[in-house]
Order: structure tokens, then sequence, then C-alpha cells
């Protein structure tokens, strides 16, 4: 399992899990009641649950998909809660039905601290899209 010793840790740690395809390590990363809203706006509560969104993607159409988060800020709210913000770039492969492309969001996540590990209490993931057209777009200066 990913251990967490700092808030800086989740962007690494979910990329991580989500490369290998490992639904126990992502799973792990959260609190049991933490909430999960995905960048489609479909909301679940609970570590089974967020399991349960990923786990039929990740066989199937993200099977071969690689992710690349990158931290964006840390803002502490007390010694054991933290708000965090990460880029993430999802490029999938073939096993897509739309084929190879990328996908670029920005996550939000609330993170605590419970003994010595952090572990995620809410996650929020938000496509970047042109507002006028609702296009996706990806972030500019990025390697495409």
């Amino acid at each position: 399992m990913i251990q967490m010793k700092q808030p800086e840790d989740a962007p690494h740690a979910f990329q991580t899990a989500w490369n290998n395809h490992d639904m126990q390590s992502f799973g792990a990363l959260f609190h049991e009641d933490a909430t999960f809203v995905n960048r489609f706006g479909h909301y679940v509560r609970g570590v089974g649950e967020i399991v349960k969104l990923h786990a039929p993607i990740h066989a199937t159409i993200y099977s071969d998909s690689i992710l690349e988060n990158e931290l964006i800020d840390v803002v502490a709210i007390s010694d054991d809660a933290a708000v965090m913000h990460f880029w993430s770039r999802l490029a999938v492969g073939e096993a897509h039905p739309a084929g190879p492309h990328a996908v670029d969001t920005v996550i939000l996540a609330v993170l605590t601290r419970q003994a010595t590990e952090w572990r995620i209490k809410a996650l929020e993931n938000v496509t970047l899209t042109n507002p006028r057209t609702g296009e996706a777009v990806l972030r500019a200066g990025r390697d495409s």
C-alpha cells in the first residue's frame, strides 16, 4: 500500500495507484467515509463506492491509461487537515472507444491525518473545458 506521510504525497500516491490500476491501493488513499466527485459530476460516498466507480473503467476503457499529476498548492487548515489542488493529465490508449487522447483536469482534495498517515476525505475532479463550446481543452504549456 502507498502511504501518505504528508499532504503533498497525495498527487503522486493517486497517480501511482491509478497507473498500476490497483484498486485496493487506490481505495486505501481514502477515509472509509470519503466522498468523490468524478469529472462527469458523479458523486459517491464511501471507499467501497469509490472503488466500485473506478474498478470497471480500469478493467476496460482505462485499462491502458496513464495519469500524470502535478501539485498546485496545499493550504493547511490545521495540523491535521489540508486543502489541496493538483493538475491531472489522463492519457488514454487504444482501449478507449474514442481512441488515444488526453484530458486535463484540476483536482480539489481535502485530506486529514489520523495518527501518522494522511488520507483523502473528499475529492472533486473537474475537466478543463472551453466555456463557450464545452469542448475539452488541454492546459497551455504542456506537451500533448
